[in-house]
C-alpha cells in the first residue's frame, strides 16, 4: 500500500504525535511534507482561553487556511513526489460540532460545503489512536504555551470524537495505530515496525496494536 500511495495523511487527536510521525514518514519516503500551521490562526490562543466566544472564528480560520494550503500545494508541488500531510480536511466538521453553538454550526456547514466539495481524498490515512489519559500526559509533558489551558475533559471529548469519526470513516484506506502501546514518534524500533507494516498493508482497513 505504502509504495503506491501518492497522498498520505497522518491524523490523530492533540498529543498523539501526528506531526512528528508525518515528518518521519515523509523523510523516509523522500516525499513533500505538508503541515498545518497552527501559529497562522490568530484566534487559536483566544479560543483555548474562551471557547464559547472564539470557537467560530477559530474554526473558520482553520477551514480557510487548510483548504487554501491544499489548493496552493497542489498547484506548486512536484508531481513526481508523494505527499505526506498531518491534517485531513474531512475531519474539520467534527471539531465544529464539538466547539460551536447550533446557529454557528449551521453557518460553518454552509461555508464548508462551498469550500470543500472538490478536496482530494488521500490514498492512505494513518490514524494514531490513544486513550484520553495518554493524550493528557503527552500534552502536559510537551508543555506548549497555547495548550496549557486545555482541560482534561476537553481532551477526553476530542479523543472520543476522533474515535467515533474514524470508526465510520471509509473514504480512504485506513491504518489504525494504537499509539499507547506503540511509540513510532520517539522509538526507532517502533517506527521501523510501523513502516514495515504499512508496506505490507493489503486490506482497506487495518489495525496495528502491539509492539514487536
Amino acid at each position: 500500500m505504502l509504495e503506491k500511495a501518492r497522498y498520505i495523511v497522518v491524523e490523530g487527536p492533540i498529543g498523539a504525535g501526528k506531526t512528528t510521525l508525518a515528518r518521519r514518514i515523509g523523510e523516509r519516503l523522500n516525499a513533500e511534507i505538508l503541515l498545518e500551521n497552527l501559529g497562522a490562526n490568530p484566534f487559536l490562543e483566544r479560543f483555548y482561553t474562551d471557547m464559547g466566544r472564539w470557537g467560530l472564528a477559530a474554526q473558520l480560520s482553520f477551514l480557510f487556511q487548510r483548504s487554501e494550503q491544499l489548493m496552493s500545494f497542489s498547484r506548486e508541488r512536484d508531481p513526481q513526489k508523494p505527499i505526506v500531510a498531518d491534517f485531513l480536511l474531512d475531519k474539520d466538521p467534527m471539531f465544529a460540532e464539538l466547539n460551536l453553538e447550533p446557529d454557528e454550526l449551521q453557518l460553518y456547514r454552509k461555508l464548508h460545503d462551498r469550500l470543500c466539495p472538490h478536496a482530494r481524498q488521500p490514498d492512505l490515512v494513518i490514524y494514531l489512536q490513544a486513550s484520553p489519559d495518554v493524550l493528557i500526559e503527552r500534552v502536559r509533558k510537551r508543555g506548549l504555551e497555547h495548550e496549557r489551558s486545555l482541560s482534561e475533559d476537553y481532551l477526553a471529548q476530542v479523543s472520543e470524537r476522533y474515535a467515533n469519526f474514524f470508526h465510520h470513516y471509509d473514504r480512504s484506506p485506513l491504518f489504525i495505530v494504537n499509539a499507547a502501546s506503540l511509540n513510532p514518534v520517539d522509538k526507532e524500533e517502533d517506527f521501523n515496525l510501523l513502516y514495515s507494516r504499512l508496506h505490507g498493508m493489503r486490506s482497506y482497513r487495518e489495525f496495528f496494536g502491539y509492539a514487536g
